[in-house]
């Protein structure tokens, strides 16, 4: 790791001469994510960034690149008319449509790289290939694998539905896993699997909205995203979610016993800038699904820390970075990493493209963040490395 007194220390005044080329955002303007990187900004006294609204770049209007802008690429959000243009219209709470999302996402992504390209001076803070595989859980899963990162082992895909799904468990000998929709973010489709002989556990944020009797076979049943996670035990119930959501590709892992605090199992999310850890949270629930807007909870740190030893959290800072380095041309990843039980396995669950939005953390006290929360940060890293051009 990085040691301290990095340029991400050094004072407004030494930014003077990185402040003419403008800066542009592509975001959902109003959104809290734009809205903290311009904060951050103006701390630097530095202006405004234009906002490139995704729904521009969706539905293919014109949109314009400042000249030798740096242009960053954020999250699309929570702006419905954007929703609409991903994933087709449709309640925006409704879970699935997965596919058609990454494939008008990764359209997206491509309209930028090229505007950026035929605009003079213009360039990419991120590589949008790379944000495209961080959306395909298969494929990041693969890419950490084949680095040697650590990672759950998974089911080979494609799984075409819930009978397919428990007789694979069943070859594998697994009896507990973690069904993801490749595509998703924020748990959304997320389904915790125990199997014990004829008894079923599934624990998820989806709330299932049965056909009626009536329509039963003609009719799909609806998934909706819940904030509260719910169990279900009816087989049933639980094979029309997996059936629902098969279609849009899944990617299952084996369950990874997590390491526990106060009685609440633990995950990290570990924001890594430039490749090096810089923030991280203790994410605590009493069930598997630690996401904060689930009901999880922000643990304490320097109690992980203790628990870790400074050898344990070296190795869970260095399985960051591995994890990082496999999306070399991205200035800032998200990585969710689980401690396993005995305190001694690592294993990272996910690699987020936009995994940042963690208002009020300020960076870890060894990382030369000490002070800055994820989006300064980032205007640190980013007014250097314009320093440096």
């Amino acid at each position: 790791m990085t040691a301290p007194g990095t340029a991400l220390e050094r004072p407004p005044s030494a930014d003077r001469r990185t402040r003419a080329a403008p800066l542009a955002v592509v975001g959902t303007p109003g959104d809290r994510r734009v809205t903290l990187f311009g904060d951050a900004l103006r701390a630097r006294g530095l202006p405004e960034p234009l906002v490139v609204p995704w729904r521009d770049v969706l539905a293919g209007t014109g949109f314009r690149i400042p000249e030798r802008a740096c242009v960053r690429i954020d999250s699309p959000g929570e702006d419905p008319a954007a929703d609409e243009l991903l994933r087709g219209p449709g309640a925006p709470t409704r879970v699935g449509g997965g596919a058609s999302w990454h494939t008008a996402f990764v359209r997206g992504l491509e309209r930028v790289q090229r505007a950026v390209a035929r605009t003079p001076g213009a360039r990419l803070l991120g590589d949008v290939d790379e944000i495209a595989v961080m959306f395909d859980k298969r494929r990041s899963h693969a890419r950490l694998l084949g680095a040697g990162v650590p990672v759950p082992p998974a089911l080979p895909a494609p799984i075409t539905g819930y009978s397919h799904l428990r007789d694979l468990m069943a070859r594998s000998g697994w009896n507990r896993v973690f069904v993801k929709p490749a595509h998703g973010s924020s748990a959304s489709g997320i389904v915790a699997l125990q199997v014990q002989a004829a008894r079923i556990h599934a624990v998820s944020s989806v709330e299932l909205v049965r056909p009626r009797p009536e329509a039963a076979g003609r009719i799909r049943p609806e998934l909706h995203n819940s904030l509260r996670v719910r169990a279900y035990t009816d087989e049933a119930d639980v094979a029309m979610i997996v059936d629902a959501l098969a279609p849009d590709g899944l990617h299952v892992e084996r369950w990874f016993p997590k390491a526990s605090v106060d009685g609440r199992v633990f995950d990290l999310r570990v924001v890594v800038v430039g490749g090096r850890p810089t923030h991280a949270v203790v994410r605590a629930s009493r069930g598997p699904m630690t996401n904060l807007h689930l009901g999880g909870t922000r643990g304490d740190l320097d109690q992980v820390r203790a628990r870790l030893g400074a050898a344990g959290w070296e190795q869970a800072m260095r399985t960051c970075e591995q994890a990082a380095a496999c999306f070399p041309g991205s200035v800032m990843v998200g990585v969710d990493l689980m401690v396993g039980i005995g305190w001694r396995r690592f294993a990272v669950a996910e690699v987020n493209a936009f995994g940042d939005l963690l208002p009020g953390l300020t960076g870890l006290p060894e990382s030369g963040a000490a002070g800055l929360d994820c989006h300064a940060t980032q205007v640190a890293h980013l007014l250097t490395l314009r320093s440096a051009a």
